[in-house]
């Protein structure tokens, strides 16, 4: 019995054969996105993304509108743009979808009653970290060195030392 099977192909020349294809079978599977569409009017463009930029996305969260590839981004930005080109001022654009999404929307929400600790949160947090922080080292300052536990490496490194 021969040792070569002579039907079937040797090992390099099936990887050559089933290379090629499996390669252009990755290609073809390609994720293929959408082109964005280029505007008649390059200032039109550069205002629908000026004010897209100050619409957060609903889907992602932590981009704008402008910068998401989402659909729901891609349809708000198709909303402004026909928004803005039927004349609608930027205040009536963001309003129309503050109206429709919340102040969420937005990632500089008016200042209102209702948003009013979104904008002083920050503040407030940094304030209460400081205050606590101060508390804190006040009151272990006022403590004697009895109150605290001796660290045993720098116990044994003293003791060592001494003994020489």
């Amino acid at each position: 019995m021969s040792r070569w099977n002579v039907c079937a192909p040797a090992p390099w020349l099936r990887a050559l054969l089933v290379g090629p294809l499996f390669l252009a079978c990755v290609v073809l599977q390609a994720d293929a996105q959408e082109a964005a569409p280029t505007a008649e009017d390059p200032a039109l463009e550069a205002h629908v993304l000026a004010v897209s930029g100050e619409l957060r996305c609903l889907v992602c969260q932590n981009q704008t509108v402008a910068d998401s590839h989402a659909a729901l981004a891609v349809d708000l930005r198709n909303q402004v743009r026909d928004m803005l080109r039927l004349g609608a001022s930027d205040d009536e654009v963001l309003r129309y979808m503050t109206d429709r999404y919340g102040d969420f929307v937005r990632y500089r929400p008016a200042l209102q009653a209702r948003t009013a600790l979104l904008w002083a949160g920050p503040a407030l947090l940094v304030t209460g970290g400081l205050l606590g922080l101060a508390w804190q080292l006040r009151r272990r300052a006022r403590l004697t060195d009895d109150a605290f536990e001796p660290d045993p490496e720098l116990t044994d490194a003293l003791e060592t030392s001494h003994v020489r």
